[in-house]
């Protein structure tokens, strides 16, 4: 690969294609790293979560990231929030298993206040109301353990665990 050319899919447009770790950090050419998530798969929405599940229980939450988007760029516009709150909670986990805690945590709270509209619906046996509460939850503990500096900037925290944290996208129904 010349590394001064920019890398290109099959379409022509520009694409990382240096390989990726399981929270989606890029690695050097040529390094052993997780195959990615295929770009634009239309999925069906039990689909959708059942792969997104196993992603985040593997700690692989920036896989499920791309799942929920193209969930969300592929998806009805009226779910088109459910799908973007779960990508933003991904994200947030992603942040948050990487160090970043105040990236983390932001992306927690957006994410949850993403599914807000969803609480009395539970769209697909999605357990919003838990997600809420685990994002919420998480994301306090993230910021507590990382703060963030004067100037806004991203400060390094304690990195949880992904898998560890990865939320039940559908619980038992009792």
């Amino acid at each position: 690969m010349d590394e001064t050319r920019r890398d290109r899919d099959t379409e022509g447009r520009a694409r990382n294609a240096r390989p990726r770790d399981g929270l989606g950090r890029p690695l050097p050419y040529g390094a052993p790293g997780v195959e990615r998530q295929p770009e634009g798969v239309v999925r069906t929405p039990e689909e959708t979560v059942r792969e997104a599940q196993r992603l985040l229980d593997a700690g692989m939450p920036f896989h499920a990231h791309e799942v929920f988007e193209d969930a969300w760029k592929s998806g009805p516009v009226a779910e088109r929030e459910l799908w973007r709150g779960l990508a933003q909670l991904a994200v947030g986990l992603t942040h948050a298993a990487r160090g970043n805690a105040t990236g983390g945590a932001r992306l927690l709270r957006r994410g949850a206040a993403a599914l807000a509209e969803f609480t009395s619906v539970r769209p697909y046996g999605i357990g919003v109301d838990g997600l809420i509460g685990w994002a919420e939850e998480l994301a306090g503990r993230v910021a507590a353990g990382g703060g963030g500096a004067a100037d806004g900037r991203a400060v390094s925290a304690e990195p949880v665990d992904a898998a560890a944290e990865a939320p039940c996208l559908r619980p038992p129904v009792p």
